[in-house]
């Protein structure tokens, strides 16, 4: 029994196109912020967290709602489609209105492309392990993280043929963005059959005794989240949300920390950041692989450990040295062990019908630590300095390895299921 690896790049061509449309948000609107409307940095992070914010509130909420949406095209695909379009439509507001520097256009336009993505995030990711069974849901996340890397990198290659200061506007790099969407978007429409698919995963579990309800249910009556299950959701979701604590803080401040405190040139400092890709992108297909075998919390923990080990001994340093490249293709490798394997374990515990609803439950935490962390991180460089950046991700990373020693539900090996058979 084997992953089928080009279902699984068809349906992730929708992560691909969200992950290549935040590589230009992240990149494009704080610069037309501060060029265009010149906005001071304060306020330039309050609108750069916006994403965050609305994320937080409208990814479980479009989840649940695809969990229940039931038509002839499948639940997931028509939130990808219309979300899509929307997208698109409202994307190609932003570059002319910043041109024109309207800033109630260009508010308008970023308020609609946000809510547009955010309603088919959720469900481009929940599709994924509609159509996968459950012991081979790590190696598929994996290839959909990857998908992921490579519209960031995509978009990377417009942003450096496209950018205004070659072109001179804005408006050809985001409609360039636009068309990538479209066009993933419509070999999605040819090609994913939604409803087959889903269905053929559910005959494929029942021929290997998989169970489809989710593991909370205890018995017949139904009756749901049992003590120890619950405890298990908890601390994952905890874990979850301290992992990101550390890694979003380092990643989000390791600019200014590599520039001020110890003497990186910014080129140094971007190519670091370009090896934590690197190592990730390198790592997701094996680690799935590795993680059917071995087991996905075993796999997290490796990941942490590392993780913890590189930030760790990457705030050592106190100037520059080639060695933090190594360290960070250290946190590209562990940090990917740890993506491709939390999500799988959160929908371990989850049934067919409720996927949506847990997917968006793991992007509450992971998106809530991501609102607190630059805030908390930032209180504390202002009171100590820099050089609290490391010890900060360490020491989350660290707590997230012992909540994370009390999870024992949501783990999955292919090897058991196929013994089990």
């Amino acid at each position: 029994m084997k992953l089928n690896t080009k279902r699984t790049f068809l349906v992730g061509l929708a992560f691909m196109t969200i992950s290549g449309f935040w590589q230009l948000y992240d990149f494009v609107i704080p610069l037309i912020l501060k060029n265009e409307f010149m906005i001071s940095d304060t306020w330039a992070g309050v609108v750069m967290s916006l994403d965050n914010i609305l994320a937080l509130l409208l990814l479980p909420f479009f989840g649940a709602l695809s969990d229940k949406t039931d038509t002839k095209y499948g639940k997931r695909m028509p939130y990808i489609v219309v979300g899509s379009i929307l997208t698109i439509i409202s994307m190609i507001i932003i570059p002319y209105a910043a041109e024109a520097r309207n800033f109630i256009a260009f508010a308008l336009g970023l308020a609609l492309v946000l809510l547009s993505v955010a309603s088919y995030r959720t469900p481009a990711v929940a599709l994924m392990p509609d159509i996968t069974i459950k012991p081979l849901r790590s190696g598929a996340n994996a290839i959909i993280n990857l998908m992921g890397a490579v519209g960031g990198v995509v978009v990377l290659v417009m942003i450096s043929l496209l950018s205004p200061d070659k072109m001179g506007s804005y408006h050809r790099l985001f409609i360039a963005v636009a068309t990538f969407i479209l066009i993933a978007m419509l070999v999605m429409v040819f090609t994913v059959n939604e409803k087959q698919w889903s269905l053929e995963m559910q005959e494929t579990s029942l021929e290997l005794g998989i169970d489809l309800s989710d593991e909370e249910k205890t018995d017949s009556t139904g009756i749901k989240m049992a003590k120890e299950v619950r405890r298990s959701m908890i601390f994952l979701l905890l874990s979850i949300a301290l992992w990101f604590m550390g890694y979003n803080a380092v990643i989000s401040a390791f600019s200014r920390y590599a520039t001020i405190q110890i003497g990186f040139t910014g080129s140094q400092a971007s190519t670091v950041l370009l090896i934590a890709n690197v190592g990730a992108i390198l790592s997701f297909i094996p680690i799935g692989k590795m993680s059917e075998k071995i087991g996905r919390k075993k796999m997290i923990l490796v990941g942490v450990v590392v993780l913890t080990f590189a930030f760790g001994t990457a705030g050592l340093y106190r100037q520059f040295t080639p060695l933090m490249f190594g360290n960070f293709l250290l946190a590209g490798f562990a940090w990917a062990a740890i993506n491709v394997n939390s999500l799988p374990m959160v929908l371990e515990m989850a049934s067919g019908d409720d996927i949506g609803k847990y997917t968006g439950l793991y992007y509450t935490f992971s998106m809530s630590a991501q609102i607190i962390t630059p805030i908390l991180s930032g209180l504390l460089f202002d009171m100590i300095g820099y050089q609290i950046l490391f010890p900060y991700a360490a020491f989350f990373l660290l707590v997230a390895f012992l909540t994370m020693m009390q999870v024992h539900h949501g783990d999955s090996k292919l090897e058991d299921v196929i013994n089990h058979a």
